[in-house]
């Protein structure tokens, strides 16, 4: 399987931008987090967040084909099947299965939110924000508003009360 080094690289290869390439980073901390949280593999799961947007500058302006494209661009890279898959479905073009289908879901919005928040600080540093402060954001729809909330909340569905939630991912970003 690919190490974490050559997908970074890989990232890089296919990503121009710094602020996705920070991205799929901050999703990859999450999804750390969360396999810690949920007893799953750490580097299995870091992988899947940090490649979950490989073809987003080849599929920018076809969102339908989000995940899919990153199918050809990750074959050979000997990540397992349920890995491949959660990177296909977390576009929302399909329909979400595992556990690690469903943490993705709500771990790619939430770094957005949270970093946004973070740029709202004096300090502009993710580790000065508070639980509440977090929650405030969350509760504005106006805030952030690419940050989908329903998706957030979803974190239900793989067994993490949304506070718990957040604070998760706040501790992962930091």
């Amino acid at each position: 399987m690919i190490s974490i080094n050559e997908a970074h690289e890989l990232l890089k290869q296919h990503l121009k931008q710094e602020s996705l390439i920070a991205h799929s980073i901050a999703v990859a901390k999450v999804m750390k987090a969360l396999a810690t949280e949920l007893s799953q593999d750490e580097n299995e799961w870091f992988l899947i967040g940090l490649l979950h947007d490989i073809d987003y500058d080849l599929t920018y302006e076809h969102p339908e084909k989000h995940g899919i494209i990153a199918m050809d661009i990750l074959k050979l890279s000997g990540l397992k099947n349920y890995m491949m898959d959660a990177i296909r479905r977390h576009s929302g073009n399909e329909t979400l299965v595992t556990t690690a289908d469903k943490a993705l879901w709500c771990a790619d919005p939430v770094t957005g939110l949270i970093t946004a928040t973070a740029l709202m600080t004096p300090e502009k540093q993710i580790s000065v924000i508070k639980l509440n402060s977090l929650k405030k954001k969350f509760k504005n729809k106006k805030f952030a508003a690419g940050a989908n909330r329903e998706q957030i909340a979803n974190c239900s569905d793989i067994g993490i009360e949304l506070d718990d939630f957040l604070l998760l991912a706040l501790e992962a970003m930091s």
